[in-house]
């Protein structure tokens, strides 16, 4: 339980947060992530019933940013997973930030960032992600381009593409330069 849960009057939501960004590896930044999810696109959104996992979760590499309180990890606050799904050419997928942290300076793309940079150190040449279209101006700002409209769980979505050239390879998913 964090603080907030413990003393939600105590704390204003974060103006600036504390966090770092990098591959989920332990067991409570993992269940983070399938938590800030299913929060997100079940829970908010409505478009999975229970779950959001599918077949890519088998093979994905989840990226976590985790708050931090009194210099200490706190808890998952944003997530972003990615996986190859041809030789050279992966895709990002489920970026879900918590509500109270949407806003937060950089934690966004940070997130996105992180996930073509570590993909692009795994030896991505093409990295693509399907983004609902109320996103399209922070991804558009990032130096990605849409390749088409489509539709997904009932909602519009653009099929888009990162310039790799602005996100340098980082292997242990912590990020890159700012664009």
């Amino acid at each position: 339980m964090t603080l907030i849960a413990a003393f939600p009057d105590l704390l204003p939501p974060p103006a600036v947060g504390i966090y770092r960004i990098g591959l989920a590896t332990e067991r409570w930044e993992l269940h983070g992530c399938a938590r800030l999810r299913r929060e997100v696109f079940c829970d908010e959104q409505h478009l999975f019933a229970g779950s959001d996992r599918d077949a890519h979760d088998d093979v994905a590499h989840p990226i976590a940013a985790v708050s931090y309180a009194m210099g200490m990890a706190d808890e998952v606050v944003g997530t972003v997973r990615i996986h190859e799904e041809q030789e050279g050419v992966w895709f990002g997928s489920r970026l879900a930030v918590a509500r109270e942290w949407r806003g937060v300076s950089g934690l966004s793309s940070g997130l996105i960032r992180a996930a073509v940079c570590t993909a692009h150190a795994r030896g991505c040449h093409t990295f693509l992600a399907n983004v609902q279209r109320q996103n399209l101006p922070l991804f558009r700002r990032l130096h990605w381009r849409s390749l088409g409209e489509i539709e997904l769980c009932g909602r519009p979505h653009h099929l888009m593409q990162a310039d790799l050239d602005f996100y340098p390879p980082r292997p242990r998913g912590d990020g890159c330069h700012r664009c």
